[in-house]
């Protein structure tokens, strides 16, 4: 991968390390990461695959990094679909957000009715109100939404 390519042929103190520590990436997800270096095969499932994603944008290894988008992306259903959009947003996987975002408007009364509703931000909520495919029957499901949400934080919101 380009990161340890840099890491290794440069002056980076690294290179003149026994050991090198990678922040922020677990033993787990390393070896994962490993096992596709020397095999080619990539075991992608959803309890695993946002700490996949990033970690392969760290280690720019762009097939696991797009291997797991276009998983998350075939897999968003009712039960993930708010916390797949909140991290598409953070980490600015775009299939993935609208995905999510296509996913939440079509199945708007059911996903508004969810815990995970309640932690989406601002500004998601004002992406997904604005969104041409939000299906509603009446405007006061949206409004009954925002009460709700509002309600779950009063403090913060």
């Amino acid at each position: 991968s380009p990161y340890f390519r840099a890491m290794f042929t440069s002056d980076m103190a690294e290179s003149r390390q026994k050991t090198v520590v990678l922040q922020d990436l677990s033993a787990a997800i390393f070896g994962e990461i490993l096992r596709y270096i020397y095999s080619g095969n990539l075991n992608v499932s959803m309890d695993k695959v946002q700490p996949l994603y990033q970690a392969a944008s760290l280690l720019q290894l762009d097939y696991v990094r797009d291997t797991c988008s276009s998983y998350m992306a075939m897999n968003v259903e009712g039960s993930n679909c708010v916390n797949l959009y909140k991290f598409a947003d953070v980490f600015s996987v775009d299939i993935v957000r609208k995905t999510c975002l296509q996913f939440i408007c079509r199945n708007f009364v059911e996903i508004a009715s969810s815990e995970k509703f309640c932690s989406l931000s601002v500004s998601q909520l004002t992406e997904i109100f604005s969104h041409d495919d939000l299906d509603i029957k009446e405007e006061t499901t949206v409004w009954e939404a925002v009460v709700r949400w509002v309600q779950h934080s009063r403090e913060d919101r």
